[in-house]
């Protein structure tokens, strides 16, 4: 074979590839938006003590806010309304930002930290390897990767923190819809 076919080929399979994988998190985005408006409750599937903020409370995720480019998601742990999931689409990459809010709607001293997928991940699985902001804001945060699973039934949110005993995942049950408790604390319309 003449080596400018073989470059050839070898342009128009990696261009296949490429294809296939910016498919992967736009099959996931759109996945994701057709639950836009609904809420569903989930479990903490690691174990916790029952000193945990999350121990005996009712969590629900609401996808209350989809657009282009950006998906909102609170978060609601019992009846704090602090935790907002922002997944945006940056330069065809997928980023989850994590905002906090005191009831008052301002911002906490702790907000804005997570990552941005480092590639195009898979359709039902996103990770999110911690960016500097996250480093500078939370040092200890800076081997932290957070990954969302998506498929018919469930949506699970993870964290590992790299190099410690650090995990944390919690699964909705997206067969059954339940009530949202409102929007979430800085975030009314």
């Amino acid at each position: 074979m003449k080596p400018y076919l073989f470059l050839l080929l070898i342009c128009f399979l990696s261009s296949q590839i490429s294809a296939q994988d910016k498919e992967a998190n736009q099959v996931f985005w759109e996945s994701l938006t057709k639950h836009c408006g609904k809420s569903y409750e989930g479990i903490v599937t690691t174990p916790i003590s029952e000193n945990d903020p999350f121990a005996g409370k009712k969590l629900v995720m609401h996808v209350v806010d989809c657009g282009e480019g950006f998906i909102h998601i609170p978060f609601f742990v019992g009846e704090d309304k602090s935790r907002t999931w922002v997944l945006t689409m940056d330069n065809g990459l997928m980023k989850l930002k994590h905002d906090h809010r005191h009831e008052n709607g301002l911002p906490d001293k702790i907000t804005q930290y997570g990552g941005t997928a480092s590639n195009t991940g898979m359709a039902g699985t996103q990770f999110f390897p911690a960016d500097q902001e996250t480093a500078d804001l939370i040092p200890a945060s800076a081997t932290n990767v957070w990954w969302i699973t998506l498929d018919e039934s469930s949506f699970t949110y993870n964290l590992r923190r790299m190099g410690t005993d650090r995990f944390f995942s919690v699964k909705f049950d997206l067969t059954k819809e339940v009530k949202s408790p409102g929007p979430a604390w800085g975030w009314e319309k």
